[in-house]
């Protein structure tokens, strides 16, 4: 069994070689622009929503290519491994982007904490599509993207991190001021905003990137729909209206696009993370453990544990702390929560294969086991309270959730590709997400070998790459 950091440091190793001979060997075609749009959460189910208006997402979708029944996510599906697949092609258990951080393992007794103060080069194991592109000469730029803080790779960036705007290309961030989209250059003021607030201002800053610097690989991500959906579920009144502002932000986005006199050679890509689900209820494995002696409370705070569970909303990481015991402290989690109101399955690293893991002693940000809830029930990390089972307003979650298994058909994600390069009126059953970046790498003419997925070559015209 290899050592817990030697796979990935091979690939990256590997990779990272790769990367270098192919900058040297790349013939890109630069009158070519390639614009990614990602709505977080935009369930695939509704863009056939008749009481959601969509104007402009389903004339793209008529004028190009839409995967009918959504695109299939990774697991977990949630923000940031995903949209780390979204630009390697590659699973979360491949490119290491597991949550929406660093899951850091502190020894035994400690708890698992995310660090979500991390660089691209932390988080990322690999090279991602942007990055060959870079290297290849092309301009690119990016509004909110997770998992790209100082990245090397971007002429300019506006990266999805806590504090975003001390990692903001400082010539962007100054002009953002001087357009009256910033205040001033402290992020305490620019989060002030509200989620619509700040989806406005990602908005605007990609579309004043586009007009003035015209990159041929853009990156942009709007959250409100998120936010939106997780307080009163995707298919309600709120969660339309996020629906029909993201259409048009959208809309600005293209008017930006015709604006730099780019459409004719623009192909938008228009994609989310991940789908939604109703979670009324909610399960809190963590009192479970608490009760049996596995974890410590102080003052209503995880302390110490043997066994914990991190909440990745319809499903639970168990990080076992001692390494020696944690076969079978994982097996005894199993036997504790298989059967319980809630509980769909609980997966042990011999099926970590069914969600593309390593095994924990191959990467240790990888669990010890994974806590899978059923339809409508969220996980909650809560370690207080007395019932496994809660609603989800004592249990302190959302009444909306994703994290589910990719398997859930709920978390299918919209996908659109328009523009350039797309054939119009196909319609493409079957994809996952892992697709999006060789079809990237393939519109602009780059070799990227990498992804375990391959190009969406039958939504393409026969010119493209020729």
């Amino acid at each position: 069994m290899l050592c817990k950091y030697c796979w990935f440091a091979g690939v990256a190793v590997v990779i990272t070689a790769c990367l270098n001979t192919l900058s040297l060997a790349q013939s890109v075609d630069t009158e070519r622009h390639v614009v990614v749009i990602s709505i977080d959460g935009f369930a695939a189910y509704l863009v056939d929503d008749p009481k959601v208006p969509l104007p402009t997402i389903r004339r793209l979708a008529r004028e190009g290519c839409m995967i009918g029944g959504g695109m299939t996510v990774s697991d977990p599906s949630v923000t940031w491994p995903n949209h780390t697949t979204l630009v390697t092609g590659m699973k979360p258990g491949r490119h290491g982007v597991l949550a929406n951080g660093v899951l850091v393992r502190g020894g035994i007794g400690v708890p698992v904490k995310i660090d979500s103060h991390r660089d691209q080069s932390d988080l990322v194991k690999v090279p991602t599509v942007v990055d060959v592109a870079h290297a290849a000469g092309l301009r690119t730029a990016e509004v909110n993207w997770p998992c790209t803080r100082n990245s090397q790779s971007f002429d300019d960036q506006f990266p999805d991190v806590p504090n975003a705007l001390d990692y903001t290309t400082p010539r962007l961030r100054t002009e953002l001021i001087e357009k009256g989209l910033l205040r001033d250059e402290t992020h305490a003021s620019f989060r002030k905003a509200s989620v619509v607030g700040l989806d406005y201002v990602w908005t605007e800053a990609a579309c004043h990137l586009i007009r003035e610097r015209k990159p041929h690989l853009m990156l942009v991500h709007l959250l409100n729909n998120d936010a939106t959906h997780h307080r009163r579920g995707a298919q309600s009144q709120a969660g339309y209206t996020a629906n029909a502002y993201a259409d048009m932000c959208v809309s600005r986005i293209i008017d930006a696009i015709d604006d730099a006199g780019m459409r004719e050679n623009t192909t938008i890509i228009l994609v989310a993370d991940h789908g939604f689900t109703l979670t009324p209820k909610a399960i809190r494995p963590n009192v479970l453990l608490r009760k049996a002696g596995l974890l410590t409370v102080e003052g209503g705070k995880l302390t110490q544990a043997q066994v914990h569970v991190i909440p990745e909303g319809g499903v639970g990481f168990v990080y076992c702390t001692n390494p020696t015991k944690a076969p079978q402290d994982s097996a005894n989690v199993k036997k504790m929560f298989m059967g319980q109101e809630g509980v769909a399955d609980v997966l042990l690293p011999d099926r970590f294969n069914e969600v593309g893991f390593p095994h924990p002693r191959e990467y240790d940000q990888v669990p010890d086991a994974i806590l899978v809830a059923k339809d409508g029930y969220a996980v909650s990390g809560a370690v207080t309270g007395e019932t496994l089972v809660a609603t989800y307003k004592e249990a302190q979650t959302s009444l909306g959730s994703h994290g589910f298994l990719a398997k859930l058909q709920k978390m299918n994600a919209m996908c659109i590709l328009s523009g350039a390069g797309i054939r119009s009126g196909i319609k493409l059953q079957g994809v996952d997400n892992t697709v999006i970046a060789p079809t990237i790498a393939k519109l602009l003419g780059l070799k990227y070998p990498h992804a375990d997925g391959r190009p969406l070559s039958a939504a393409l015209h026969i010119s493209i790459g020729q």
